[in-house]
């Protein structure tokens, strides 16, 4: 493989995350010559948002400035506007501070007129391109890279952000935009909290954690979002009617909308996967507001849009999800471990036993003994849908998955494994989510859970698929992104991609994290392979 790259990265980044306009627009780059770790390191820096770069964190790619072309910045209800006001006129210029208008949340968030960027205190990093925001998941992995590029205090500060945003907002948010306050997205606080502890060893501030953990573990433990008939949780948003995101943005060639493109499905297709009357009224060509239920609830769970939960994954409201359950078993284990290292033992163990609890309703109402995979559980009809996705591997990866159920898991990598990694499912449906694409997060879980199990060839190997990929379109493009194709092992999806969003955001800030901590933890002779 040729070791030449394209373009200097922060030239690259810099023209690929400009917002002056409404809508992304990606420069062809030129041939790129420096190295691919040097990109990431210096992508850090030019996707991190603070109080100077206020203005550009305001611009949302997914939105239009007010008529009077400033963009609204929100403030908690809890907050000293005036002294934030302050704090931010010492810090921005006259003319950046033109640029943006503070304001007050109001009481009923519902009734906002205008959307806009809700306040954090400290840096954050966005993801890139028409991701302008700071987000629920994608900041795990983000910070996974920081801490490996020794930019320790950044990813505390993204911990830092997520307590304050339970605080101030009831939850870790989707992201920070008044159109994502009525829903997280997959709970990975207490890997990002030991991640910082574990580089500062800074218990007073581990112990001060503690009430934003705990708050935010009852979000997910207690109704809407606890099934109690399973014990377990599932994915639901609080909000009602269409995502104003997707009514703003997620649109077509044509000027079709993401709900344009479902009603056109509905009336062409039958539906084997949900009583489709539920969401869909056919006489009136309307949606209903349980769709925009389920499709608002499916963005909370990140996998947005497959067909993992029945087509467009609406009926995910319906579903006890292995993933999310799986990430909440972890957060019971590190809360424990959080405890012991406060040395606070009775504590501790009763974070453990809520943990080997969930670990066993998992095991017995998702692992499919005949299929070697673990499903999602649909609690209505107290039944699997056998539908193989990657977050089969999600037990394996936190850890509760017995021998034998992770032998079975590997004797299945074939359904996924591609050229260029494994796919995230093996169904073709025209969603980002479903095969042929790929997406790094999951690529890390699966690798790190075949490791954890003490399958390190094959982890070497779906490692080295995966990244010689991102590197081999690296050197062409000049950029990383958000999603591969492994099957033809290409960047260049947007003609595969039919429903949700098209684009191929640039960037690409999990994908960087992922990168790198692959490469680590790859042997050296497979490292020298892949970069001489």
């Amino acid at each position: 493989m040729t070791h030449q790259f394209r373009r200097t990265a922060m030239r690259v980044v810099l023209c690929l995350l400009a917002f002056a306009a409404p809508v992304f627009v990606q420069p062809a780059p030129e041939p790129q010559r420096e190295p691919i770790f040097a990109y990431i390191k210096k992508t850090w820096t030019v996707l991190t948002r603070s109080y100077r770069t206020l203005a550009n964190a305001a611009a949302d790619p997914k939105f239009h400035p007010g008529a009077d072309g400033r963009w609204p910045v929100y403030i908690s209800r809890n907050e000293n506007l005036r002294r934030i006001e302050r704090q931010l006129r010492k810090e921005l210029s006259p003319a950046d501070f033109s640029k943006i208008r503070l304001r007050r949340l109001p009481e009923d968030t519902s009734q906002l007129s205008e959307q806009g960027l809700l306040y954090l205190p400290r840096p954050y990093v966005v993801p890139g391109g028409r991701f302008n925001e700071m987000y629920g998941w994608d900041s795990y992995f983000i910070q996974i890279g920081l801490l490996r590029d020794e930019e320790v205090g950044l990813a505390k500060d993204l911990a830092d952000n997520f307590l304050y945003e339970i605080r101030e907002y009831g939850k870790i948010l989707n992201a920070n935009r008044t159109y994502y306050l009525t829903r997280s997205q997959p709970p990975f606080l207490t890997q990002m909290l030991l991640g910082v502890y574990r580089k500062t060893h800074d218990r007073k501030w581990l112990a001060s954690s503690l009430p934003e953990l705990e708050k935010y573990y009852r979000f997910w433990t207690t109704e809407p979002h606890l099934t109690p008939a399973t014990g377990l949780a599932r994915y639901y948003d609080s909000g009602e009617g269409p995502a104003p995101e997707v009514v703003s943005a997620e649109k077509d060639a044509q000027g079709r909308t993401h709900y344009d493109l479902v009603k056109e499905y509905f009336r062409a297709h039958e539906i084997a996967d949900y009583d489709l009357g539920e969401y869909y009224d056919p006489t009136r060509d309307l949606l209903t507001s349980l769709f925009y239920k389920g499709d608002r609830s499916m963005r909370e769970s990140g996998f947005d849009p497959s067909n993992r939960f029945g087509q467009f994954n609406v009926d995910i409201i319906h579903y006890n999800p292995v993933c999310l359950n799986s990430l909440l078993y972890l957060m019971e284990s590190q809360t424990a471990e959080i405890f012991r290292i406060l040395d606070r033992a009775a504590d501790a163990s009763m974070w453990e036993k809520r943990a080997q609890d969930r670990a066993g309703r998992i095991n017995k109402l998702m692992w499919d003994q005949q299929a070697g995979l673990y499903f999602d559980y649909e609690f209505v009809h107290r039944r699997l849908r056998p539908y193989p996705f990657l977050t089969t591997f999600y037990p394996l990866w936190a850890g509760f998955a017995s021998e034998s159920q992770a032998a079975a898991v590997v004797r299945n990598l074939p359904l996924f494994e591609r050229p260029g990694g494994l796919q995230t499912s093996t169904t073709i449906s025209g969603n980002q989510w479903d095969a042929p694409f790929a997406w790094a997060p999951l690529e890390l879980i699966a690798v790190q859970g075949l490791r954890r199990y003490g399958y390190n060839t094959d982890a070497n190997r779906i490692s080295e698929e995966f990244l010689s990929l991102v590197l081999e379109q690296y050197q062409q493009s000049g950029i990383i992104v958000e999603k591969y194709d492994v099957v033809r092992r290409t960047s260049r999806v947007s003609g595969e991609i039919h429903f949700g969003y098209s684009s191929n955001e640039a960037g690409f800030g999990w994908t960087n994290g992922v990168f790198t901590t692959l490469f680590d933890e790859l042997p050296a002779a497979e490292r020298g392979r892949l970069v001489k």
